[in-house]
């Protein structure tokens, strides 16, 4: 079976996913209440596969979250759940 997220940059889906995420500014406080990051910190860490893994691992919680967001920027939801996992692994 072809890994599905072979072609996927796991950075740039990771990226967009935080993007749509702060879009909302609810869910954007959200985030930040959950994952104990404060706007400086994730501004530091953007890039760092921790903080795109604590953005994966947020929408994950959400079904609901995880499902617009992919829809959103053009992916599956199990695309950006592999997509957490490379990053963790990484």
């Amino acid at each position: 079976m072809r890994d599905a997220t072979a072609n996927q940059d796991p950075t740039v889906l990771a990226l967009g996913a935080l993007a749509w995420t702060l879009a909302d500014p609810a869910r954007a406080e959200r985030l930040l209440a959950l994952t104990g990051l404060d706007p400086q910190a994730l501004r530091a860490a953007i890039d760092t596969p921790s903080t795109l893994v604590a953005v994966l691992d947020f929408l994950s919680a959400h079904e609901p979250d995880l499902i617009a967001c992919a829809a959103a920027i053009g992916t599956q939801p199990q695309i950006l759940i592999a997509i957490r996992d490379r990053l963790e692994n990484s």
